[in-house]
């Protein structure tokens, strides 16, 4: 397995915990972003996973992680951008500070982030180096009830397709786009039946199909620009 690290943003909670996790057994070493402390973060440092705090709510809070991250390792293997907002449009005043958010740490902190670590992805002495965007269903066919959520993670994998010519070939840039992987704790019986009258494999299927989404963008050396749909079939439901 590499010795340079893979970069996990949101790492520290549900499906960006889990791929930390798995990733590091299988020998990598592991970097993950989180918001505030919590035990969750305090048990993943314990694994030997490195923490990093970073706050993507503003350009000069994305800029101090990317300044931490240079001070923390001097290579990487991969990038999975899966930090994400998930919240409602709010149709009053402040609707645009909503949009703002999700813009922020959905395009501006990829963005800047795949910027500034392409040298420390060169950098890395394995034959391939990875961008991989964590998308979302919603940003191919929109949302009436998240519409700024939708728009920003198509943003999203806009970015991808475009940093896949810009660095390509020495690094692939792909993305994993998920629906209804994991339910969440207030989510109730109603809500499951409504995830499966829109999936054609029944829902939820568990972050196991993430994590192995992301071993096989990692490990296929022919793939770049693409983005891998986890959504138990919607598209053709």
């Amino acid at each position: 397995m590499s010795q340079a690290p893979i970069l996990i943003t949101g790492g520290a909670q549900r499906l960006g915990r889990y791929c930390a996790e798995r990733l590091q057994d299988d020998g990598h070493p592991v970097i993950i972003t989180y918001r505030r402390e919590r035990e969750a973060v305090e048990a993943l440092r314990r694994r030997g996973i490195t923490a990093l705090q970073a706050d993507f709510s503003s350009e000069s809070g994305i800029m101090r992680f990317i300044e931490a991250l240079r001070e923390s390792t001097p290579r990487l293997r991969a990038v999975i951008h899966n930090a994400s907002l998930w919240e409602a449009d709010r149709f009053d005043d402040q609707a645009g500070d909503t949009f703002e958010r999700m813009f922020r740490i959905h395009m501006q902190a990829p963005y800047l982030i795949n910027l500034h670590v392409q040298e420390l992805l060169m950098a890395c002495r394995e034959p391939m180096r990875d961008i991989i965007h964590m998308t979302d269903f919603a940003a191919s066919r929109g949302s009436r009830r998240h519409v700024a959520y939708a728009a920003t993670k198509a943003g999203l994998e806009n970015l991808s397709r475009s940093f896949a010519a810009l660095f390509g070939p020495e690094i692939k840039v792909n993305t994993i786009a998920p629906a209804a992987i994991m339910l969440n704790e207030t989510d109730d019986a109603e809500y499951l039946a409504h995830l499966n009258a829109r999936s054609m494999i029944p829902a939820p299927p568990g972050p196991g199909v993430i994590w192995q989404s992301v071993r096989y963008l990692l490990d296929n050396g022919y793939i770049t620009g693409a983005t891998l749909p986890v959504d138990g079939g919607r598209h053709v439901k």
